[in-house]
């Protein structure tokens, strides 16, 4: 199972709903279910769907009015957008889960996680 890392106070917004597109650097080719990672926590905390990754958002005004499908404020978005943070991977059907579920961050993985098998059960049997 893959399993993205996600940062505060971004991974909570997905998982209360208040979030349904990742911003990333690049285009994400994956479709399908995914673990949720928190950043720097060793844990995975919840779960999701991608169903999409939209093309760039090539300007400031169109960063803002994603706004309610990114939740970054206005405060931030200058910054993100000159960052490059504006390839909007969309999410469906996030879940937290009921208990996190540890596992082993491999050196080097930034962005995705592939969960060892035992913690990928783990995983589906708290997200059916």
């Amino acid at each position: 199972m893959k399993a993205l890392v996600v940062d505060e106070p971004w991974i909570g917004m997905i998982l209360r709903g208040e979030k349904t597109w990742e911003m990333r650097k690049g285009v994400c080719k994956y479709r399908g279910p995914i673990a949720l990672i928190r950043k720097g926590s060793g844990q995975v905390v919840g779960t999701a769907r991608v169903v999409d990754c939209r093309p760039a958002l090539d300007t400031s005004a169109a960063y803002a009015a994603a706004q309610p499908h990114h939740g970054i404020l206005p405060a931030r978005q200058g910054q993100a957008f000159a960052d490059g943070w504006r390839t909007p991977w969309v999410l469906a059907e996030a879940r937290r889960l009921p208990h996190a579920v540890p596992y082993k961050h491999p050196s080097g993985a930034v962005i995705w996680v592939n969960l060892a098998p035992d913690v990928a059960t783990q995983v589906e049997v708290q997200a059916r």
